[in-house]
């Protein structure tokens, strides 16, 4: 490569900030080598990239050029070897199946004020280090959004802030001698039996809830609430007025990562990302058609099965993408389950009765998500896929299906869904500190969405109801919002748009037949049965 290319590259380098080492220098000019009739794009194109990546200093050394370099190739790889001719028409290229344990990690950082990738190893048997940190990071990641908002910030100019009077936020610590009402935040937690606390992470207080007014949702030990009250002689916080943190617009989330992708689907440039929205606009046939405790040994659930499959082949257009949430056995797959070679035998017959419909085969996908009393190593989340030798029958029958975690994640075009399966609503209203409020809503389903979306979590149940591996509690984050939240429950079908979140449960069609057809490009939900 020419001296003069040498110092362009420097000069350019330097004219966006970054200074390059020597072994930078030479991967960037290797890089380049490989366009000879396209060296300037080529460069403009790795800048426009290393800007989307987070960076520990401005002087760049060889990691983060090659991993730049490397997104790069990969993505000219792919687009070398056409993804549409793949079978699956426009839905190859335009859906993206995420397993949890691909999902990124991202701690906030509240000296600097953003968020950071987190790039270390993450072993499935975490420390008790780990276990703080989980908590930490919840709120941290709560407790950063709430600082922006309007209603809880420091007023900068006297005390003419807004109808709502002073909401700031103190320190738990702060309390001790204080009079007065005080706003807090804090997670709920019961230190001592019979007694419950708020923790942030400064210190924990005693609280009295039992005169307190809440707000939708239901209000459970692990929960992290705002409270408005005051200090009692005896060191009590009585609580007044109790609530989950205000939920954020997802557009100010998104701009907290500035260009990093936080949902595991791939960063997007702003203009693939404006391509992709006319696209998603052009997509009103795709259809995914979700089922949830598909038992497959079970004579009936089977007959009902074989009735969509035939329904759908017959259709003009195929569904894009059917989903099976477990439980895929009647009865609990625990220790002193031993028939497996059955439950293989159960998912080969599965394979047979898709095969026959060659229409569905060809050019739908299939999607399995285990269910929480399924073939798995423990009931923990999240939790790993099936097993390869459960599988291996169905997989050599449908090539296009896929085996994932639960819970897992779905990017369509710029759409982004979140699918779980976990009875949460009543294991939720079990572990309920007091009854749900019913001035806003009496549905049980509502104030179960109200509590995952405000929390940002999937799973704000105590790690004693619901155990989760440490490492991976970011897994169930729910931070950016997502457009779509896919529950699947034994309880009632329900579907619910919350502050522009579609949430929905498919039912359990194991018991009642139900499911529903999910239309991505409406976001429209079609509750049916059959």
């Amino acid at each position: 490569m020419s001296k003069a290319m040498r110092n362009k590259v420097q000069k350019k380098f330097k004219m966006r900030g970054y200074t390059l080492k020597i072994d930078a220098l030479s991967e960037i000019l290797g890089f380049l080598s490989r366009f000879p009739e396209a060296e300037d794009e080529a460069l403009d194109l790795l800048l426009d990239e290393l800007h989307h990546i987070s960076l520990k200093s401005s002087i760049l050394d060889k990691e983060p050029v090659l991993k730049v370099i490397s997104l790069l190739l990969e993505a000219e790889a792919a687009v070398e070897e056409s993804p549409t001719s793949s079978g699956y028409g426009s839905t190859g290229s335009a859906l993206r199946i995420i397993d949890a344990f691909d999902f990124p990690k991202f701690r906030y950082d509240p000296i600097k004020k953003l968020f950071h990738k987190f790039t270390g190893n993450l072993p499935i048997h975490g420390d008790a280090s780990a276990k703080v940190t989980l908590y930490r990071d919840r709120f941290l990641l709560l407790s950063q959004s709430l600082s922006r908002d309007p209603h809880f910030s420091r007023p900068v100019f006297g005390n003419d802030i807004s109808d709502y009077g002073s909401c700031q936020i103190s320190p738990i610590q702060s309390l001790v001698g204080q009079t007065g009402k005080k706003w807090v935040m804090g997670l709920i937690s019961q230190l001592e039996d019979g007694h419950f606390y708020l923790e942030d992470l400064t210190a924990a207080v005693e609280v009295d809830l039992s005169n307190a007014r809440i707000t939708t949702g239901f209000f459970a030990e692990n929960t992290i609430v705002v409270a408005e009250g005051e200090m009692l002689l005896d060191g009590i916080f009585q609580v007044k007025t109790c609530g989950f943190p205000p939920l954020e617009d997802r557009e100010k989330s998104m701009a907290m990562f500035s260009g990093i992708d936080s949902f595991g689907g791939g960063s997007l440039t702003k203009e693939e990302t404006i391509r992709l929205e006319e696209l998603e606009k052009g997509a009103v046939n795709d259809m995914f058609v979700i089922l949830s405790d598909v038992w497959l040994d079970n004579e009936e659930t089977m007959g009902k099965l074989e009735t969509i499959l035939g329904g759908y082949e017959n259709e003009t257009v195929v569904p894009s993408l059917f989903v099976f949430m477990g439980n895929f056995c009647s009865h609990p797959c625990n220790l002193s389950f031993n028939s497996y070679s059955s439950i293989r035998s159960l998912f080969g017959k599965l394979g047979r009765m898709i095969a026959v419909h060659q229409r569905l085969k060809e050019h739908s996908r299939f999607l399995f998500i285990p269910g929480p009393d399924d073939i798995g190593p423990s009931n923990v989340l999240p939790r790993c896929s099936l097993p390869k030798y459960i599988t291996e029958e169905l997989q050599n029958l449908i090539p296009n299906a896929v085996f994932l975690s639960n819970p897992c994640r779905i990017k369509f075009y710029t759409q982004e869904i979140v699918f779980l399966r976990q009875d949460m609503l009543y294991r939720m209203r079990r572990s309920c500190l007091m009854p749900p409020s019913s001035e806003e809503t009496s549905d049980p389903f509502e104030h179960l969405v109200a509590t995952i979306t405000h929390q940002s979590h999937l799973c704000p149940l105590p790690l004693s109801i619901q155990p989760i591996i440490w490492n991976f509690d970011h897994c169930l984050h729910l931070y950016p919002t997502p457009h779509t939240i896919v529950l699947g429950d034994r309880s009632e079908q329900k579907a619910f748009k919350y502050t522009g979140v579609t949430c929905f449960n498919p039912g359990s069609f194991s018991n009642d037949f139900t499911f529903v057809a999910y239309r991505p490009c409406s976001q429209e939900v079609e509750l049916s049965a059959v």
